[in-house]
């Protein structure tokens, strides 16, 4: 046991790294899949661009987002394991991981209009897209002042 936790603070700041990493890498496909989303809602059905959205929006999710969740979960599970790196009882961070279910939900139901779009299905309009385009980024404003500041 102490083995283990001697490796996860020797490679903590390694661990903090990837963990930023891949939150730029799964901010970066959250912020672009529902711009291509309103793109998608002006494509005709069975055209050209309907069909080159359809393979953009899942790569943009198999390829990026998916893998970055992913990632970003397991370091920053890493990260919270490390014994004594980081207050498990403080406010903002429980503020945070709140945040980032937030996030999570919201890459779920990305998950669940890529695949309404894939099946010639969807029923939102543009503008529900780009209202949704705002949410991660309001999310991540968030989880930023709340690991920066730490104010409770």
């Amino acid at each position: 046991m102490y083995i283990l936790q001697d490796w996860l603070v020797s490679y903590y700041l390694v661990f903090k790294s990837l963990h930023i990493i891949s939150v730029i890498a799964l901010m970066a496909g959250l912020l672009y899949l529902p711009r291509l989303f309103v793109y998608h809602t002006q494509a005709k059905p069975g055209g050209e661009l309907d069909e080159t959205l359809k393979i953009m929006e899942r790569k943009l999710l198999k390829i990026i987002i998916n893998p970055a969740l992913i990632a970003t979960y397991v370091f920053g599970i890493l990260l919270l394991l490390a014994p004594g790196m980081v207050d498990l009882k403080s406010g903002w961070l429980h503020g945070k991981l709140f945040l980032v279910l937030c996030l999570t939900g919201v890459h779920i139901l990305m998950v669940r209009f890529q695949k309404d779009f894939a099946q010639n299905k969807n029923t939102k309009p543009q503008t529900f897209f780009r209202i949704l385009n705002e949410v991660p980024t309001v999310l991540m404003i968030l989880i930023i002042f709340l690991v920066v500041l730490q104010p409770f």
